[in-house]
C-alpha cells in the first residue's frame, strides 16, 4: 500500500526537527543585506542591539560575547575561560547534552565526574546535594547541566539546581546550556545566579547555526583571571577591550547578526511572555496527539508533565515504528521531523517546536504523523490532530 501511496509534498518543506528551526522571512531578508565597515558605524548598532535583545533573553544585565560559532563552539568557551587543566568537573546527565558537553571539557584535560541520571526525568537535586556534600574540600570546580536536553525531551529547573548547590554551601561554579531553550521559555540568569551560561542561534532564536552566545556572571569573571585554559579566540579578557573587532576577534560575522537583529526585534515585537506561552501551548498540544497515539505503545518520554520541554517532544515506541513514519512524512507530506539519538535512534521521534512555529505548522505535522499510521497499518488510534486541536480550543487566555 505504501509503495502506491501518492506523494503529497510538493510545495514548501516543513522542517521540526529540534534545530536548526524554520527561518521567518524577515531573518532570511536581513541576512541578505550586503556588507558594511566593520569598525564603525551602523554594524556597532548591529551588536548593540543584538547584545541587548540577548540580555533580555537570558534575563540578566551580565556581559554577553557573541561568537561566530555553534553550540559546541560556546561548550569550549566557557570552559577554557574559567578553568584550568586537571580541575574537577561534576556532569549532571539528564540526556545526551551534558554529557557531550562534559565529554569536551575531559578533551581539554578537566577531569569529569557524572552524576547518573535518568533520561525520562529531571536531573535529580538531593542526589546532586548528597554528592557536592560529600565534597567538602570543594574540590568540583564547575557544574555543568541543560536547561532543555533535545535528545530526552526533559526540562529542567534551573533554580532548583542552584537552591541545590547553595543549601551545600559549594562554591563550584553553576553552568548551563541553553541552546534548546533560549526565547522558548524563561532564562533568568541573575534571580537564579547562575555563572555561566550558554546559547546559540538556531533553534529558539529563528536564525542560521553560526552564532554562539555566552554569558558570564561576577564569579566567573573572576574565575577567568586565573584560568589557566585560556585561549586567544575564545579570550573574554581579548573581547572586553571595547574595540569592536577586537569584540569578534577578527571580522564580525555580519550577516548573522543581521538576521539575529531582525529575530531580537520579531520576539520584542510579539513580546517575550506572548513566545513563552505560544510554546507552552504548541507543547502540549503536541502532547495531547502523543497521548492519542498511546494504543500504538507510543508515548511521551518524559513523565512528569512539568519536566516536559516547550522547544521540543520526544516520542517513544516500544516497537519500531519510529523510523517508518518519519519516512512517510518526509517522503509523502514534506515534513521532516527528527530521529532519535544513540540509542533511539529507531525508537523515537524528536518533533521540534521551537522558534518561528504557528499553530497550523504543529498541526500539520500532527496530522502528517495520523495519516502515517492509518497508511503504515499501525495500530493507533490515529486521531492525534483531534486531541491536539482540543488541547488548543480549552487554552485559557492566561495560559502560563
Amino acid at each position: 500500500m505504501i509503495d502506491a501511496f501518492p506523494k503529497l509534498a510538493a510545495g514548501p518543506e516543513t522542517i521540526l526537527i529540534p534545530g536548526p528551526s524554520i527561518l521567518p522571512d524577515a531573518v532570511r531578508t536581513a541576512i541578505q543585506r550586503p556588507s558594511i565597515d566593520i569598525y564603525s558605524g551602523p554594524l556597532l548598532d548591529v551588536t548593540a542591539r543584538c547584545e541587548a535583545g540577548l540580555q533580555k533573553a537570558f534575563g540578566t544585565s551580565q556581559r554577553v560575547f557573541l561568537y561566530a560559532a555553534n553550540g559546541h563552539g560556546v561548550w569550549d568557551a566557557a570552559l577554557c575561560n574559567t578553568l584550568s587543566r586537571g580541575d574537577r568537573i561534576l556532569v549532571l546527565e539528564s540526556g545526551r547534552f551534558a554529557l557531550g558537553w562534559g565529554d569536551m571539557a575531559e578533551a581539554m584535560g578537566l577531569q569529569i565526574e557524572i552524576l547518573p541520571g535518568d533520561w525520562h526525568r529531571p536531573i535529580d537535586t538531593d542526589a546532586l546535594i548528597r554528592r557536592l556534600t560529600e565534597d567538602s574540600a570543594n574540590e568540583i570546580a564547575a557544574i555543568l547541566c541543560v536547561q532543555v536536553d533535545t535528545a530526552s525531551g526533559v526540562c529542567n529547573k534551573i533554580g532548583a539546581i542552584r537552591q541545590a548547590i547553595d543549601v551545600t554551601g559549594h562554591s563550584a561554579l553553576l553552568m548551563v546550556d541553553a541552546i534548546a531553550s533560549l526565547g522558548t521559555m524563561p532564562f533568568a540568569f541573575d534571580e537564579w545566579h547562575v555563572d555561566v551560561a550558554v546559547s546559540a542561534s538556531q533553534k529558539g532564536l529563528m536564525c542560521p547555526a553560526g552564532l554562539g552566545f555566552v554569558v558570564a556572571g561576577p564569579r566567573a569573571l573572576a574565575a577567568h583571571a586565573s584560568a589557566g585554559l585560556r585561549s586567544r579566540y575564545w579570550d573574554w579578557t581579548a573581547r572586553m577591550t571595547g574595540d569592536h573587532y577586537s569584540k569578534y576577534c577578527g571580522t564580525p560575522p555580519e550577516q548573522l547578526l543581521f538576521g539575529l537583529a531582525a529575530a531580537l526585534d520579531m520576539m520584542e515585537r510579539e513580546g517575550l511572555g506572548a513566545v513563552f506561552a505560544r510554546h507552552a501551548a504548541l507543547r502540549d498540544a503536541t502532547l495531547a496527539a502523543i497521548g492519542q497515539w498511546a494504543a500504538a505503545g507510543a508515548m511521551a518520554n518524559i513523565m512528569d508533565p512539568s519536566a516536559r520541554a516547550p522547544s521540543v517532544s520526544v516520542l517513544n515506541f516500544a516497537d519500531t515504528h519510529a523510523h517508518r513514519i518519519i519516512a512517510f512524512c518526509k517522503q509523502h507530506c514534506g515534513v521532516t521531523l527528527g530521529r532519535g539519538l544513540g540509542d533511539w535512534a529507531n525508537k523515537s521521534i524528536r518533533i521540534g517546536h521551537m522558534g518561528h512555529i504557528n499553530a497550523p505548522t504543529i498541526l500539520g505535522a500532527i496530522s502528517s504523523i495520523d495519516l502515517a499510521l492509518k497508511v503504515l497499518g499501525i495500530q493507533a488510534d490515529a486521531r492525534g490532530a483531534g486531541a491536539a486541536i482540543e488541547a488548543l480550543a480549552n487554552l485559557e487566555e492566561s495560559h502560563p
